[in-house]
């Protein structure tokens, strides 16, 4: 633990002869050494697999089985990578990203089998000892074949010589808001740091058991749950799909003490039946982002479980850490190198200033996009310079999220730059908004984000899960003493369940596409009058928002 040049594989071979639990998926135990065990018999079969000068990756898509950490360990033993599969995404977009990872070997299960036929891929032969260049392998883990491929392995012991820190280990895709996903890169000496970084902030000990409920295919599992796991000695516990419903009964089950979250994975558990023994659980202290102030004290309440909210761009280029001291709803401190720029002049924007009730004053020249300009880890993309450029600018690394900066150094997250909404002249940042209207009673989940003005610039839209109230919204509105004059939402679309993506984010690019021209009721405010009304058809006729709406609007009565 000394070192931060260590590798995964060295990570992996450390629980040889570790015979306490390591790994547990349903009604399955693995022992630390049969982990161990297990991924040198992959890292054996996967040499013999990979053609000769085959890019070395393998591409997994499999929800959180065992298999999953299992080929993690592997590839790491073997000098290769795992380029993580959405099983979510269909069609030629899944084929996009199998063939532009160059996957030599599909590591899949047969419940996705469906998502692969009629692709085009170049499928190498099933019984081929190698693949021809340019096709693709496909190994089904829960097939006879393949316990039959591993079989003449199973006496393999990790050998971790073969592994450099700086050889690449992860591709995962980041799910951009338009255009294609982009493959990010993390080496193994990134993964074994960030792992072993947590261990130490979070006090990670070999007794603890790591609860992994969000997918594997995204970095959150993998970096912050899996690899502190590994780099502590803890057991990891699977679930293959995130269930609100399973989320306590898990915990208490497999005695899970640790946990990571991404978007609304946390409302979703909060929206269970409350019962009198919630906080009698295991769990000590849950990691991640997006949860929201409201929902993280609901938690803390209900299960005694402290969330610690922190931030990290999904490429590694710039983090924040919370700290004691950190006001609400801040981030935290802003670390060495931290600056909020104007991206259109590249100058630093002023600290934000706010009113007694806690408004801020002068959105439109605090908040910018959050750079890095001191060392960061971002390996880059795979075969993308592009997006690379984007992100590399004037020798500093661009996020692409939107901050403020109080006077006292402490940063405030406003959303993506493409959150950005612009009313009557003034930026706003739609988490602000978003942290506002979740006090409201009547929501589970809450989305803002801007639709076009009629004019110019944009109006506020949100959209709430759970019940609304006209009439009782327009009076939480006027009660909240932090909404300043131009947040208060022009429009409000009311679903029953918020729109996510695979990794349990809300799906803002379907919901700023689709804009009040949806069958879902929406409400609106118009100009000059205080309070809501539903949206008709002669008002989306009208143009209320923009162009008039090609699309019936959300008038179904």
């Amino acid at each position: 633990m000394e070192s931060m040049t260590r590798t995964v594989a060295e990570l992996v071979a450390a629980r040889w002869d570790d015979h306490r639990p390591g790994l547990r998926c349903e009604d399955r135990t693995l022992t630390q050494h049969q982990v161990a065990a297990g991924a040198a018999a992959r890292a054996a079969l996967l040499a013999d697999l990979l053609p000769p000068g085959a890019v070395p990756h393998v591409g997994v898509l499999l929800d959180n089985t065992e298999e999953f950490p299992l080929w993690l360990g592997a590839a790491a033993l073997a000098g290769a990578a795992v380029a993580g599969i959405n099983p979510t995404r269909r069609g030629p977009e899944l084929a996009r990203d199998i063939l532009h990872t160059e996957c030599p070997l599909l590591v899949t299960e047969r419940a996705h089998l469906p998502l692969l036929a009629g692709l085009g891929l170049p499928w190498g032969s099933p019984r081929a000892s190698a693949v021809e260049r340019g096709g693709v392998r496909l190994l089904v883990t829960d097939s006879p074949e393949y316990a039959a491929l591993l079989a003449p392995y199973a006496d393999a012991v990790p050998d971790p010589s073969r592994a450099a820190p700086a050889d690449r280990l992860l591709l995962y895709f980041t799910s951009g808001s338009t255009g294609a996903p982009k493959a990010a890169l993390c080496s193994q000496g990134r993964l074994a740091a960030a792992g072993q970084a947590l261990v130490r902030q979070f006090g990670v000990r070999a007794d603890d058991v790591h609860y992994i409920c969000m997918p594997m295919f995204h970095g959150n599992a993998v970096i912050a749950d899996w690899a502190p796991a590994l780099a502590a000695g803890a057991g990891v516990a699977l679930r293959r799909r995130f269930s609100a419903s399973r989320f306590l009964p898990d915990v208490r089950r497999f005695g899970a003490t640790y946990f990571t979250y991404v978007g609304r994975a946390v409302q979703y558990v909060l929206a269970t039946e409350e019962r009198v023994d919630d906080r009698d659980n295991p769990l000590r202290l849950g990691f991640g982002t997006e949860a929201g102030a409201v929902d993280a004290a609901a938690f803390e309440r209900r299960f005694g479980v402290r969330l610690v909210e922190g931030y990290g761009s999904s490429e590694g280029g710039a983090a924040i850490q919370w700290a004691p001291g950190t006001p609400q709803g801040a981030v935290g401190p802003a670390g060495p190198g931290l600056v909020v720029l104007d991206p259109a002049t590249g100058r630093e924007c002023p600290p934000a200033v706010f009113d007694s009730a806690g408004r801020l004053l002068n959105g439109e020249e605090a908040i910018g996009e959050l750079v890095n300009r001191g060392p960061n880890p971002f390996e880059g993309y795979w075969r993308n310079p592009a997006a690379e450029a984007e992100r590399r600018r004037g020798g500093a690394y661009w996020t692409g999220d939107l901050f403020y900066r109080d006077a006292d150094g402490y940063l405030y997250f406003a959303g993506r730059t493409d959150d950005r909404i612009r009313v009557d002249g003034e930026n706003l940042a739609a988490a602000m908004i978003e942290n506002i209207v979740a006090r409201y009673e009547g929501a589970v989940a809450v989305a803002v984000y801007a639709v076009p003005d009629p004019v110019t610039g944009d109006q506020v839209m949100a959209t709430i899960a759970g019940t609304f109230d006209p009439v009782g919204f327009t009076e939480f509105l006027a009660a909240q003493p932090d909404l300043g004059t131009k947040m208060a939402p022009r429009f409000v679309r009311v679903v029953e369940r918020m729109p996510v993506t695979a990794t349990n984010k809300i799906h803002r690019a379907l919901l700023r596409r689709e804009g009040y021209a949806c069958a879902d009721p929406v409400w609106w405010r118009p100009q000059g009058e205080e309070g809501y009304r539903r949206l008709t058809d002669a008002d989306t006729e009208g143009g209320v928002g923009g162009e008039a709406p090609t699309t019936r609007g959300a008038a179904a009565q």
